[in-house]
């Protein structure tokens, strides 16, 4: 990757990363051309390769760069210090969900790498996710009271159940092709309150 992408002002950079998301959300891999993201971008194709080696270097770059961003957002937003799980899941989707206004087609572009099977950047995916939304990062980022739930309770499959049901919706919405944002906004909070009136000890 060519180092002076950095140094584009940021509207341009977010111009770039926005078409990228935008196109290989619509697309497979390897039927997402780099020409369409140029014009997405409304720069010439040839300068898109001057920043971007080729169209393996700028994905990658795309899905490391979405999944960072989302990551530091949570951090900043406190979401790993707080005591209460559902507190911190509540202001996570609020983060989530400001992120995809500014990122339209980001949670779609991550969910469609998730499930991307060319042999070109599989490998390659896996790692990414790994790096930044493994089971065992996040178990460990958290840091709840587990006095909050009701007793004897796996918080193991607790956390698997919800994040299981959290990537099912995903899938789901990007079958029907439709990722609503202020309608997942909807979904996510009634999954919330669901899991809450499941799992948060009753207090007498």
């Amino acid at each position: 990757m060519n180092e002076k992408f950095f140094f584009l002002p940021t509207e341009k950079q977010e111009a770039i990363i926005n078409a990228g998301f935008h196109v290989f959300s619509q697309n497979s891999y390897k039927k997402s051309p780099m020409s369409e993201i140029a014009d997405a971008a409304e720069i010439s194709k040839s300068l898109l390769f001057y920043y971007f080696y080729n169209k393996k270097e700028l994905y990658l770059f795309l899905l490391e760069r979405g999944m960072q961003i989302t990551v530091e957002a949570l951090e900043k937003g406190g979401c790993y210090q707080k005591r209460d799980l559902f507190d911190a899941m509540y202001q996570g989707i609020c983060i989530k969900i400001q992120m995809m206004r500014r990122y339209p087609d980001l949670g779609t572009f991550v969910v469609k790498a998730f499930y991307e099977k060319d042999p070109a950047v599989c490998p390659d995916i896996q790692r990414i996710i790994e790096k930044y939304a493994s089971f065992r990062e996040n178990i460990k980022l958290l840091n709840f009271d587990p006095e909050q739930f009701v007793p004897d309770l796996d918080l193991q499959m607790m956390y698997l159940d919800m994040y299981w049901a959290s990537e099912g919706y995903l899938w789901e919405r990007l079958q029907q092709g439709k990722m609503d944002v202020d309608e997942m906004e909807r979904d996510f909070m009634r999954l919330l309150d669901f899991w809450k009136s499941i799992y948060v000890r009753k207090r007498e």
